[in-house]
């Protein structure tokens, strides 16, 4: 088997494969921010995946993330091993540019597992119905134009660093300029220039479906999420992508049963080291000096597997050879336990840690479910 990058003569050759996996190509195959691995058996196409260049909030810091979609196999050539081998070549990709995590939403959860993915956050749509709107006071908003582009990243930007797993939406892999081709695209200028809030959403024939409500302070929330509460008198019920649990959460007024739609995504430790080096540590600044020793058991990246230290010292964590081993993780923990999305008791009964794992518990802390807002 032979693996080999994307070029341009295989785009077609790629859209065929995942045509016949998904019964549709969402995306072009080439475009910037975006590479392609294609596996071939006997000279011809047997399999191809995508990796997105993405950054990733964690603890308010964004690590480089690969973001692996678009797993296809020929039927032909399914259970040779093609997706392993695949997903073998992405893991060394990954790590040569620098991507010390990957995440990919599983429609196979068991090959990814295989491979060290895990389960590590959630994401998420709330069917929410509109005459159940909090009562806010109407802010000025007006449509967003292309001057306001930056503004309203940035006020995305900073509501995504205080969310475990959300992405910073930076180009090349995420063009942020596509939001002017939805129906609703809402802003609520800020005295300064900038950008208070901003409502995103599209009309469809199955009704409202809202991608951003965000707000910088509570009154611009309850002013947006009174707009969206207008279209009470000609639909019952709003799709709302959950982007800020805070407003989902704590603003709006759910009954005690309501519908979520939820898809998992699973997280992987591609590089260690270099992840915990990227990832912000908020809980460290409470940890004058600590240090625990980690066995690491990842055979299909080597280059992270075995001995290691990880060591607080002043506020800062990092990672380094040596130590006794005495907290054996295995490849699926590692993604779990960066994200918080299960502490080392967890991953001790489902057979993934053994050892006291105190300090990784203290390190991540609780700060709410890890989510991802975009879908690749």
């Amino acid at each position: 088997m032979r693996i080999r990058g994307v070029g341009r003569d295989d785009v077609g050759e790629a859209d065929r494969l995942r045509r016949v996996a998904f019964g549709r190509v969402a995306e072009p195959s080439s475009r910037p921010g975006v590479r392609g691995l294609l596996a071939e058996l006997g000279g011809r196409a047997a399999g191809v995946l995508t990796i997105k260049e993405f950054h990733q909030f964690w603890g308010g810091a964004t690590v480089p993330m690969g973001g692996v979609g678009g797993v296809a196999v020929d039927p032909w050539a399914r259970g040779r091993g093609v997706a392993g081998a695949l997903l073998d070549a992405a893991l060394r990709d990954m790590r040569e540019h620098g991507q010390a995590l990957s995440a990919l939403y599983a429609t196979v959860p068991a090959v990814y597992r295989s491979r060290g993915w895990e389960r590590a956050g959630v994401f998420e749509w709330l069917e929410f119905p509109l005459d159940r709107m909090p009562a806010g006071a109407r802010v000025e908003a007006r449509p967003a134009v292309e001057g306001d582009l930056s503004a309203l990243h940035a006020c995305y930007a900073d509501l995504a660093s205080t969310v475990n797993g959300l992405l910073d939406r930076s180009a090349p892999a995420i063009d942020v300029s596509g939001v002017l081709d939805l129906d609703v695209v809402s802003v609520v200028p800020g005295h300064d220039g900038g950008v208070r809030g901003y409502l995103t959403a599209e009309r469809g024939p199955r009704g409202l479906r809202v991608f951003d409500l965000v707000g910088r302070d509570v009154t611009t929330q309850l002013g947006l999420l009174r707009e969206l509460g207008s279209w009470a008198g000609v639909l019952d019920r709003a799709l709302v992508r959950v982007v800020d649990p805070a407003v989902t959460g704590l603003l709006t007024n759910q009954a005690i049963e309501h519908t979520v739609t939820t898809s998992a995504w699973l997280l992987r430790v591609v590089d260690l080291p270099a992840a915990v080096a990227a990832r912000g540590w908020p809980a460290a600044r409470w940890l004058r000096s600590a240090a625990v020793d980690l066995d690491v058991v990842d055979e299909h990246a080597p280059w992270h597997a075995g001995r290691w230290r990880l060591v607080v010292e002043d506020g800062e964590v990092r990672v380094e050879p040596g130590g006794g081993g005495a907290v054996r993780l295995h490849a699926r923990a590692l993604g779990p336990w960066f994200s918080g999305m299960q502490d080392s008791h967890a991953l001790r009964r489902a057979g993934l840690l053994d050892g006291d794992g105190a300090l990784l518990d203290r390190l991540v802390g609780a700060p709410g479910v890890p989510r991802l807002a975009d879908y690749f």
